[in-house]
């Protein structure tokens, strides 16, 4: 079976990086995490592979209305979770069978697993806050099982 190479990403905040779009080349699909902040930057990911988004709390306007909050996708027998900030997490991931959550809002990338669930936020994508890194992740899935990394970007 084929594995499958899932990009994640998040408060990109209107920003789509170059090292960004070059990380994610040949992904089989693009998860953003929401803080977005403009349509363009959903435009951009969608010309590498398909998205699926979500609504952060910057997220305002027509376009941004068309999102979720929350969102759950199943991609090669794994259930994938995604809401911008944990705190807004409705479901008991584990009771609803979701294998993985994809959040945002922190800007801090961070893997953990709890209760057999692996909780992934990819960092920030886009301007640099504070002096977290500039990150991405990936979700391999192969086999009905996931495997998370995260990736530090090298910018100016």
């Amino acid at each position: 079976m084929k594995t499958l190479r899932i990009g994640l990403i998040a408060d990109t905040h209107g920003l789509l990086r170059p090292e960004a779009r070059v990380a994610l080349k040949d992904v089989d699909l693009i998860i953003h995490a929401g803080d977005i902040c403009n349509a363009e930057v959903l435009h951009a990911l969608q010309q590498i592979a398909p998205v699926v988004a979500v609504r952060g709390n910057n997220d305002r306007g027509a376009w941004a209305e068309a999102l979720h909050e929350r969102e759950t996708v199943t991609v090669g027998g794994v259930a994938i979770h995604v809401v911008h900030d944990l705190a807004d997490l409705d479901l008991d991931p584990k009771s609803a069978g979701v294998q993985v959550v994809v959040s945002g809002h922190s800007h801090r990338p961070s893997l953990k697993m709890d209760g057999g669930v692996q909780f992934v936020n990819p960092g920030s994508a886009g301007p640099r806050r504070f002096k977290l890194p500039i990150s991405l992740g990936f979700l391999r899935i192969s086999n009905g099982s996931a495997r998370v990394e995260l990736q530090t970007l090298e910018v100016d």
